[in-house]
């Protein structure tokens, strides 16, 4: 069994066979409800499209049960809680859609089951609301989480040990540097600049020493 799950993963059948499963189900619901006594060939077509609807929902499970082992690693915690909730779904309209095949084949067959299509058409009805709400699930599971896609295969796969000490903060803002101005061109070139001087007031005179006149020669 094994072997035959590892060929048929890559060709990736489930939602081919989900379609189908869908598609035959709700057909044969409608037409059992417009079906009319007089219109027998409508009622052996809703019993025939419920049989192969049924298998369908049995091989959707069957698929849907294999893409789910091939993905759920690569899966977060809530991707994985509505696959959780799809993939039970799935197992419950595969035994109820096989039941309500055997019994809308009983309904056709033996006359004394013929009473019972009215609750058999309630049933069916609410089934296939079910089914609906569960092909939501796997719409959500593709388009919100990129489940099975090249998207969920690019994104990096989380860590069950991971805490949010370890994950990436949001970016902040670009940090500015301040450029300091020139400095003077005297500190620059090492040249002493000129006392400051209070203004209004005149600067003061520096007195310098002359030198006095070449000495006279000595007597």
């Amino acid at each position: 069994m094994d072997a035959v799950v590892k060929f048929l993963q890559p060709y990736q059948l489930h939602p081919v066979v989900d379609h189908f499963s869908v598609a035959l189900l709700f057909v044969a619901v409608l037409i059992d409800l417009f079906a009319s006594p007089t219109r027998i060939w409508l009622r052996y077509t809703a019993v025939l499209l419920m049989i192969l609807g049924a298998l369908a929902a049995g091989g959707s499970f069957f698929t849907g049960d294999m893409e789910a082992d091939r993905i759920w690693n690569a899966l977060g915690q809530p991707a994985r809680d509505v696959l959780h909730r799809h993939a039970q779904l799935g197992e419950y309209l595969a035994i109820g859609f096989g039941v309500l095949a055997v019994w809308r084949l009983m309904i056709q067959s033996f006359g004394f089951m013929a009473g019972s299509r009215a609750i058999y058409l309630i049933v069916a009805i609410l089934a296939v609301a079910t089914l609906g709400y569960s092909a939501h699930l796997g719409g959500v599971l593709v388009y919100d989480y990129g489940a099975g896609t090249a998207l969920m295969a690019a994104a990096p796969v989380p860590s069950e040990g991971a805490t949010p000490a370890s994950e990436a903060s949001p970016a902040g803002p670009i940090p500015t540097v301040s450029v300091p101005t020139a400095m003077a061109t005297s500190t620059q070139t090492g040249a002493p600049s000129a006392p400051a001087t209070n203004a209004g007031s005149m600067p003061t005179a520096v007195p310098t020493v002359q030198p006095s006149g070449a000495p006279s020669a000595s007597m």
